[in-house]
């Protein structure tokens, strides 16, 4: 799964939006250390506009006396095999509203306990377009509205089965028709998304194992490059 994001400013970042043609670049939230039930940002299109949108790291939403709070049903990661289940938290999200998230890497936690070990990835001069889907809710007392979001989640990428054996990030490939496609509200035609839901390496990543997500510094062997395997 994909449980920490690293989301740098820098010219990777920046270059993507550029590239997107999001109207509203200087609303994206930055930070070294992302993590679930956190507030990120999107990109979603509205009216035919790439706009950012902060986003609760936490697809499914409670609410609660004066707001919402995170489900207790883990949700921020969606699972690519539940996506076409009717009734599965991603169904609709899937067909209606998917996302990006922009990011400069992630980090995968392997084991549980004393027995956990932690690695980053940094995408090797670029960033990713990670395909993400989203909800919005209104609260019935307040009005207030809000926007959660989630990662879709694949099998696990042989490559990364060291680091993490569950599952590997949805990856999109920046590829401009691809993410027209994925971007328009009104395309609910999800098969032509099937090649996606397979594990890609779509960049080069560095990868390093660190002591803590929080504080994210480099122990144990040097930084290992990991090539991509990008086919489309």
């Amino acid at each position: 799964m994909c449980g920490r994001l690293n989301i740098i400013d820098d010219m990777f970042v920046q270059a993507l939006m550029e590239d997107l043609r999001i109207k509203n670049q200087q609303q994206m939230l930055f930070g070294r250390f992302k993590m679930p039930t956190n507030d990120i940002s999107i990109v979603r299109e509205i009216d035919g506009e790439r706009r950012l949108q902060t986003a609760t790291w936490w697809l499914l939403l409670e609410t609660a006396y004066e707001g919402f709070k995170p489900s207790r049903y883990t949700s921020f990661n969606s699972r690519f095999d539940k996506l076409n289940t009717p009734n599965s938290a991603g169904f609709q999200p899937f067909r209606e509203s998917r996302c990006l998230v922009l990011a400069s890497g992630f980090g995968e936690t392997e084991n549980k306990g004393k027995d956990s070990y932690y690695h980053d990835f940094i995408a090797e001069n670029s960033a990713i377009a990670f395909g993400g889907l989203f909800r919005d809710w209104q609260h019935p007392k307040t009005g207030e509205t809000i926007t959660s979001c989630s990662i879709i989640t694949n099998p696990p990428h042989p490559d990364l089965m060291p680091y993490h054996s569950k599952a590997s990030p949805l990856i999109l490939p920046q590829n401009s028709e691809v993410l027209d496609a994925w971007l328009n509200p009104a395309n609910q035609q999800v098969e032509m998304f099937d090649d996606l839901l397979k594990p890609a390496l779509r960049h080069d990543f560095t990868v390093q194992q660190i002591n803590k997500p929080s504080q994210y510094q480099p122990i144990g062997q040097t930084a290992r490059l990991i090539p991509n395997d990008y086919y489309s």
